[in-house]
């Protein structure tokens, strides 16, 4: 009678023991899937105190909020979704890194680590001020509508060239080994212009001049739909001191970084920019604007961001308000 009364028992706690493991497997669908592991992760040492690591976005059905950066078990940094690159500073020279890097999700949950990259810091050199000379001629060309290639002659220094700064505008986009003379940009538009500059960095963090500029056009056409403003609405309900004001409101373009500038055109001409100082907009912006004293007059009202890669985005929807007329 005991062995039978064990041995129901052992079942019991088995059928009770799946039965959990079912439940939790219910609970972590209820809760979404997770983030995916970032990929094409890099890491490559700035100088003798900074690694600059890199990875690709990730992509999640309600966006990524940040990235989390890791060295090692510890968190070092915490960067928008927007972003895909970041400088760990405060490092010890000589030494070897381990880095990984997570997505976590708008609603909060974190997926899993990405492979673990490795990048050891050259050693220290006291009292450098010297920067290094500017990187001899830069040159260009596209690789396919959505990446461009870029080359340049090697800088000299008085010790060592640790790491090559690319910026496209006034933005660092990209850092490479001080072995490298040459890189693939990647993330473009097709049908559009930039411009790209190098910078020499040493141990010592000293930068030298940028490059002339490499200017090149992606071949291709872009219809502007993937970067345009969504969800553009326009009222002139809105009246003070005897004038209307045309209400706008608008959803800022998906892109890869926070879009601070807006053109607002009136009737096919540029009417006004719109600059945000400090945190721009990224769920949903609004913006009031002075139309006129006069009831009646109808315009056509459309609004395009600046792109972070100093481009022009595409024009949202066009509009037509009348002043005085409730709605648009």
């Amino acid at each position: 009678m005991r062995r039978v009364l064990v041995l129901v028992s052992a079942v019991c706690a088995a059928l009770a023991l799946l039965s959990s493991c079912a439940w939790g497997e219910a609970d972590a669908e209820d809760g979404g899937r997770l983030p995916g592991a970032p990929t094409g992760v890099t890491a490559a040492a700035g100088s003798a105190t900074s690694v600059h690591v890199m990875w690709s976005a990730v992509s999640a059905e309600g966006g990524i909020k940040v990235y989390e950066v890791y060295r090692g078990t510890t968190k070092v940094k915490e960067v928008p979704g927007a972003e895909h690159m970041v400088d760990v500073t405060m490092l010890k020279p000589s030494t070897s890194y381990a880095f990984t890097v997570r997505a976590r999700d708008k609603d909060g949950r974190l997926g899993p680590p990405s492979k673990t990259v490795r990048a050891t810091t050259p050693k220290a050199v006291a009292a450098d001020r010297s920067a290094p000379t500017r990187p001899g001629k830069a040159d260009g060309r596209a690789v396919g509508s959505r990446a461009v290639q870029l080359s340049w002659s090697p800088a000299t220094d008085d010790l060592d060239v640790v790491s090559y700064d690319i910026y496209q505008g006034e933005a660092k986009i990209h850092s490479v080994g001080g072995n490298q003379t040459a890189t693939v940009v990647t993330g473009l538009r097709p049908g559009t212009r930039y411009s790209f500059t190098v910078r020499a960095r040493d141990a010592a963090d000293n930068l030298s001049p940028a490059t002339a500029a490499v200017r090149l056009t992606t071949p291709g056409t872009d219809d502007g739909r993937g970067t345009a403003p969504t969800g553009f609405e326009a009222r002139t309900t809105h009246r003070s001191d005897g004038a209307y004001y045309l209400e706008l409101n608008w959803v800022p373009p998906r892109t890869d970084g926070v879009v601070t500038e807006y053109q607002i055109q009136l009737d096919g001409r540029a009417a006004t920019s719109l600059v945000y100082g400090g945190s721009a907009p990224r769920e949903r912006a609004a913006y009031s604007f002075y139309l006129g004293p006069e009831r009646g007059v109808s315009h056509r009202v459309r609004l395009r961001g600046r792109l972070p890669d100093g481009t022009w985005g595409g024009f949202s929807t066009e509009l037509k308000v009348t002043t005085g007329a409730q709605g648009g």
